[in-house]
């Protein structure tokens, strides 16, 4: 999956880069698996604006993705691997032996043609989901589910993985992307393998007219306005006087921490600020 590169006949074009969609077997999507998506522009339902620089994107329907993987013993055929606008990665249109379509999260490796199962007997092979009791240690996982049968919430986006550490009693250990080792209970359903589309990362928008095609609306800096507007504002040049980074309401954006629920501290093993410590000290 190669990223696409343009003749610079303009200055924007000189870096941007678009993905390679050539390889995707399947343009239009499966009707039954669509719904409405509604654009909230960042208001919520009393229209006030919840969060910034949101807005004006190009209109979208939802894919339904299979998160949960219930349809154990029951082999499905990879029939196409698609484009879905709503999200990083790709997916894939299965056709389960009983005659039910449903998409997937597309895995790195997986193929046209191939087989995959979910339930605690399937092959340990990319593109099947067990739980994470029969997964055998040091396997790389991804679509990770925190809550029995919730669906997966962790590990969604394209290129991530994770690992399976280890396993005591009713709980695994999860290594993250971010270095943090975390506990999962071990009847939690994942996925074999490492999300596609690892070459995600290294696109380059190149100019603003795409950001607002994807929705992302300006964001002015704090130091170019006036000191009425914006704690960094007012001062001449790009002085923002004696302040710290805060925000318009004046909460401060370093080192301050927002976070008041704690519930479920006791299943982070090792914080993924311990490794970013040990990374800027080498």
């Amino acid at each position: 999956m190669p990223l696409k590169t343009f003749r610079p006949y303009t200055p924007s074009r000189r870096s941007m880069t678009v993905e390679d969609f050539s390889w995707l077997t399947k343009k239009a999507p499966e009707k039954r698996l669509l719904r409405p998506l509604s654009k909230t522009g960042g208001r919520n339902n009393t229209g006030e604006i919840m969060v910034r620089h949101i807005g004006g994107r190009h209109a979208r329907r939802y894919r339904i993705i299979d998160f949960k993987r219930n349809k154990w013993d029951i082999p499905g055929r990879v029939a196409a691997i698609e484009y879905d606008p709503n999200r990083t990665a790709r997916i894939a249109l299965i056709h389960y032996k009983d005659g039910e379509k449903r998409y997937i999260i597309y895995p790195h490796g997986l193929q046209i043609g191939d087989t995959v199962m979910s339930g605690p007997n399937a092959e340990i092979k990319v593109g099947n989901a067990l739980p994470l009791s029969a997964i055998p240690e040091g396997t790389v996982i991804h679509n990770i589910e925190l809550v029995p049968g919730k669906g997966a919430q962790m590990i969604r986006s394209a290129g991530t993985s994770a690992q399976l550490m280890a396993k005591e009693k009713t709980y695994c250990h999860i290594r993250l992307v971010s270095g943090e080792i975390r506990l999962v209970p071990a009847s939690c359903i994942a996925t074999v393998g490492q999300v596609g589309n690892i070459e995600h990362e290294n696109v380059t928008w190149g100019n603003a007219g795409r950001s607002r095609h994807m929705g992302v609306r300006p964001t002015v800096r704090g130091t170019a306005m006036n000191a009425v507007d914006h704690p960094h504002g007012g001062g001449r040049g790009k002085s923002k006087g004696n302040n710290q980074p805060r925000s318009p309401w004046n909460q401060p954006a370093k080192g301050y921490k927002t976070r008041t629920r704690h519930q479920t501290d006791w299943l982070i093993i090792r914080d993924r600020r311990v490794k970013q410590a040990v990374a800027a000290q080498v």
